[in-house]
């Protein structure tokens, strides 16, 4: 067995509209926001050049390429509502549009974004099924904003959620751990398994970044899900030495509480350093060394049951060169993509005063948590 490498080709068809970075387009009397060619910063080539580097550097070789088939109707309907399903398929079939806040979609985007949720669920299931070690599902559209009724933060389904879901219903798992380390929080994740205990949701992200209400460490789930949910929110700038404290002792800890039959990672690459919509100042290495983590956890509590599922980041230059950090890591790869930038971002890490504040916000949450 060996690493699972899921993707589509028509994921990267996925199509956004009437946007410059994140501002709708407007003219006099409409915001004054001028066209760009690059639209959303959620587009197809920082997804693509990643899949494209670890093609040139020879890793793909070493990784199983498989493709997924799109999520069922009664898949996705154990997250999202019929008639939410059946606004945006009616759509879909016309021209496209938008259901939620910044998730646009051309004509055809259901099926795509069906399809991006089915790659969540084919490398799952590989991974319960035994036909990999491990496995990266690189999705798009991305999912772990999305509410059950609303698309926001770019995402038009739930990937992860209905990934899990579809694995509970076929029994096989009944204990998930969703790692969430995209810079922005996971509120889509977090809010449709809130009140249970069956799936715990952890999110490490940037403090009121997006959205900007939610994300709070007092926000640890509600009812039968109480203590199942964890918010870890970083002040911006945190850098590389306080995620790998955040994972010591604060991730891990949870897992090991929890004992999940499987772990799944939201793995977002926007916490890097030269992202245009995080301040984290990660870089290839942090991603490197947080897969690190969590393959030992995987190996630990749930005999290596680990999938990857492609979230945020937006450097179309830079996030291939996490990707590739965190692929050949999982798959115990010796080939290298050497981080171009590693020695400028390494010179900009928190340092003095501020490592020791840092130091004591994680310290803080350790004492909040456990």
């Amino acid at each position: 067995m060996k690493t699972g490498f899921f993707y589509d080709e028509l994921c990267f068809w996925h199509s956004g509209g009437n946007y410059a970075f994140t501002m709708q387009v407007g003219g006099p009397g409409g915001g004054l926001v001028q066209p760009s060619m690059g639209g959303l910063p959620e587009n197809p080539e920082t997804k693509r050049r990643l899949k494209n580097l670890v093609e040139v550097t020879g890793l793909m070789a070493e990784l199983d390429v498989r493709h997924g088939q799109a999520a069922t109707e009664e898949e996705l309907a154990r997250v999202h509502p019929r008639d939410f399903l059946n606004r945006f398929r009616a759509l879909s079939n016309d021209i496209g549009g938008e259901l939620g806040l910044r998730t646009p979609f051309a004509k055809g985007g259901f099926d795509i974004a069906a399809l991006s949720a089915g790659l969540a669920r084919s490398a799952l299931f590989s991974v319960l099924r035994g036909q990999h070690d491990n496995a990266y599902a690189l999705s798009r559209p991305p999912g772990h904003h999305c509410l059950p009724e609303f698309p926001n933060g770019f995402c038009l389904l739930a990937n992860i959620a209905i990934a899990i879901e579809a694995a509970l219903a076929e029994g096989l798992t009944e204990r998930i751990a969703v790692v969430d380390w995209d810079v922005h929080h996971g509120n889509g994740t977090e809010a449709i398994f809130y009140d249970r205990d069956d799936v715990l949701t952890i999110s490490v992200h940037q403090d009121r970044n997006y959205p900007i209400d939610t994300g709070d460490a007092a926000d640890i789930g509600a009812g039968r899900g109480e203590g199942f949910n964890m918010n870890i929110p970083l002040p911006a700038g945190s850098g590389h030495a306080t995620y790998m404290a955040a994972m010591d002792h604060l991730v891990i800890p949870a897992l090991e509480r929890f004992q999940p039959d499987a772990i799944i990672v939201a793995c977002g690459f926007d916490a890097a350093a030269v992202d245009p919509l995080g301040r984290m100042l990660c870089t290839a290495e942090t991603f490197r060394a947080m897969t690190e983590r969590m393959v030992e956890a995987a190996d630990l509590l749930c005999a290596g049951r680990l999938t990857l599922v492609h979230e945020g980041g937006y450097s179309e230059a830079y996030v291939p060169f996490c990707g590739h950090a965190v692929l050949a890591e999982m798959s115990g790869s010796a080939i290298r993509a050497p981080d171009p930038l590693a020695d400028m971002f390494a010179a900009r890490q928190p340092r003095g005063a501020t490592r020791r504040f840092l130091d004591a916000h994680i310290d803080e949450l350790r004492a909040h948590f456990f």
